[in-house]
Protein backbone atom coordinates (compact mmCIF):
# COMPACT_ATOMS: atom_id res chain seq x y z
CA UNK A 1 0.00 0.00 0.00
CA UNK A 2 0.92 3.84 -1.09
CA UNK A 3 0.02 6.48 0.79
CA UNK A 4 -1.45 9.28 -1.49
CA UNK A 5 1.05 12.04 -1.02
CA UNK A 6 3.82 9.27 -1.99
CA UNK A 7 2.07 8.77 -5.13
CA UNK A 8 1.22 12.00 -6.05
CA UNK A 9 5.37 12.75 -5.18
CA UNK A 10 5.48 9.62 -7.71
CA UNK A 11 3.43 10.62 -10.28
CA UNK A 12 4.64 14.30 -10.36
CA UNK A 13 8.67 12.95 -10.39
CA UNK A 14 7.20 11.01 -13.86
CA UNK A 15 5.81 13.86 -15.15
CA UNK A 16 2.38 12.28 -14.89
CA UNK A 17 1.23 14.90 -13.06
CA UNK A 18 2.18 19.07 -13.78
CA UNK A 19 1.66 21.99 -11.86
CA UNK A 20 0.55 24.31 -13.41
CA UNK A 21 2.64 27.95 -13.11
CA UNK A 22 1.36 30.94 -11.12
CA UNK A 23 -1.56 28.28 -10.14
CA UNK A 24 -4.25 28.63 -7.82
CA UNK A 25 -1.41 28.80 -4.67
CA UNK A 26 0.77 31.33 -6.16
CA UNK A 27 2.43 33.43 -3.41
CA UNK A 28 -0.32 31.83 -1.42
CA UNK A 29 0.48 30.77 2.93
CA UNK A 30 1.08 27.14 3.85
CA UNK A 31 1.63 25.12 6.56
CA UNK A 32 1.18 21.38 7.01
CA UNK A 33 -0.03 19.34 9.65
CA UNK A 34 1.62 16.11 10.13
CA UNK A 35 -0.72 13.10 10.85
CA UNK A 36 0.48 10.43 13.71
CA UNK A 37 -0.17 7.49 11.75
CA UNK A 38 1.52 8.92 8.28
CA UNK A 39 4.17 10.78 10.12
CA UNK A 40 5.62 9.03 13.33
CA UNK A 41 4.24 5.90 12.58
CA UNK A 42 5.15 5.36 8.91
CA UNK A 43 7.95 7.77 9.11
CA UNK A 44 6.55 9.79 5.76
CA UNK A 45 7.42 13.44 6.43
CA UNK A 46 9.04 14.67 3.17
CA UNK A 47 7.06 12.93 0.75
CA UNK A 48 3.55 15.93 1.62
CA UNK A 49 6.53 18.47 1.37
CA UNK A 50 7.98 18.14 -1.28
CA UNK A 51 4.86 17.79 -3.35
CA UNK A 52 3.50 21.40 -1.40
CA UNK A 53 6.80 22.94 -2.72
CA UNK A 54 5.93 22.52 -5.99
CA UNK A 55 2.77 25.16 -5.77
CA UNK A 56 4.77 28.22 -5.49
CA UNK A 57 3.46 28.70 -2.35
CA UNK A 58 5.15 29.81 1.01
CA UNK A 59 5.10 27.06 3.24
CA UNK A 60 5.61 27.45 7.01
CA UNK A 61 6.15 25.17 9.68
CA UNK A 62 4.69 24.87 12.71
CA UNK A 63 6.84 24.36 15.71
CA UNK A 64 5.43 20.94 16.47
CA UNK A 65 6.16 19.21 13.77
CA UNK A 66 7.32 16.13 11.82
CA UNK A 67 8.95 13.76 14.35
CA UNK A 68 7.42 16.30 16.91
CA UNK A 69 3.94 17.12 15.60
CA UNK A 70 0.59 17.45 17.60
CA UNK A 71 -1.74 14.90 17.03
CA UNK A 72 -4.95 16.22 16.02
CA UNK A 73 -6.85 14.22 18.31
CA UNK A 74 -9.01 11.95 15.98
CA UNK A 75 -5.97 9.41 16.76
CA UNK A 76 -6.96 8.92 20.20
CA UNK A 77 -10.42 8.36 18.93
CA UNK A 78 -11.28 12.26 20.16
CA UNK A 79 -13.86 13.07 16.87
CA UNK A 80 -16.25 10.09 18.25
CA UNK A 81 -16.77 10.45 22.08
CA UNK A 82 -17.08 13.22 24.75
CA UNK A 83 -14.02 15.69 25.68
CA UNK A 84 -11.50 14.15 28.59
CA UNK A 85 -10.92 16.41 31.28
CA UNK A 86 -8.85 19.62 30.60
CA UNK A 87 -8.70 23.14 29.61
CA UNK A 88 -8.71 22.96 25.94
CA UNK A 89 -9.80 19.97 23.20
CA UNK A 90 -6.54 18.78 21.47
CA UNK A 91 -7.75 19.80 18.03
CA UNK A 92 -8.28 23.34 19.08
CA UNK A 93 -4.68 23.07 20.74
CA UNK A 94 -3.53 22.42 17.28
CA UNK A 95 -5.28 24.82 15.12
CA UNK A 96 -4.68 27.59 17.19
CA UNK A 97 -0.95 26.87 16.55
CA UNK A 98 -1.30 26.45 12.47
CA UNK A 99 -3.43 29.67 12.79
CA UNK A 100 -0.33 31.60 14.78
CA UNK A 101 1.42 31.12 11.47
CA UNK A 102 -1.28 33.01 9.51
CA UNK A 103 -1.99 30.71 6.82
CA UNK A 104 -4.22 31.04 3.95
CA UNK A 105 -4.30 27.11 3.68
CA UNK A 106 -4.16 24.33 6.52
CA UNK A 107 -3.15 21.18 4.63
CA UNK A 108 -3.54 17.75 6.06
CA UNK A 109 -2.94 14.49 4.60
CA UNK A 110 -5.23 12.49 6.31
CA UNK A 111 -9.21 13.01 6.69
CA UNK A 112 -9.94 12.63 10.05
CA UNK A 113 -6.90 15.01 10.66
CA UNK A 114 -8.71 17.54 8.18
CA UNK A 115 -11.67 17.24 9.96
CA UNK A 116 -9.91 17.56 13.48
CA UNK A 117 -8.31 20.72 12.23
CA UNK A 118 -11.31 21.99 10.08
CA UNK A 119 -13.50 21.85 13.46
CA UNK A 120 -10.22 23.39 15.30
CA UNK A 121 -10.68 26.92 12.50
CA UNK A 122 -14.34 26.90 12.54
CA UNK A 123 -13.83 27.25 16.83
CA UNK A 124 -12.32 30.31 16.16
CA UNK A 125 -14.60 31.54 13.26
CA UNK A 126 -12.03 31.52 10.73
CA UNK A 127 -13.07 29.23 8.26
CA UNK A 128 -13.74 32.18 5.80
CA UNK A 129 -10.12 33.16 5.73
CA UNK A 130 -7.89 29.89 6.40
CA UNK A 131 -8.58 26.80 4.21
CA UNK A 132 -7.99 23.43 5.78
CA UNK A 133 -7.53 20.94 2.38
CA UNK A 134 -5.96 17.88 1.82
CA UNK A 135 -2.98 17.62 -0.37
CA UNK A 136 -4.90 15.70 -3.25
CA UNK A 137 -7.06 18.82 -3.18
CA UNK A 138 -4.51 21.05 -3.28
CA UNK A 139 -2.80 19.29 -6.47
CA UNK A 140 -5.91 18.78 -8.10
CA UNK A 141 -6.54 22.39 -7.90
CA UNK A 142 -3.02 23.12 -9.02
CA UNK A 143 -2.74 21.11 -12.38
CA UNK A 144 -1.84 22.17 -15.78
Amino acid sequence: MVHHTVFLQQLINEGRIRIKEGGNFKGRRITYHDSCYLGRANNIYEAPRKVLELLDAELVEMKRCRTNGLCCGAGGAQMFKEDEPGNKRINIERADEALALKPDVIAAACPFCNTMITDGVKNKEMEQSVQVLDIAEIIAAGME
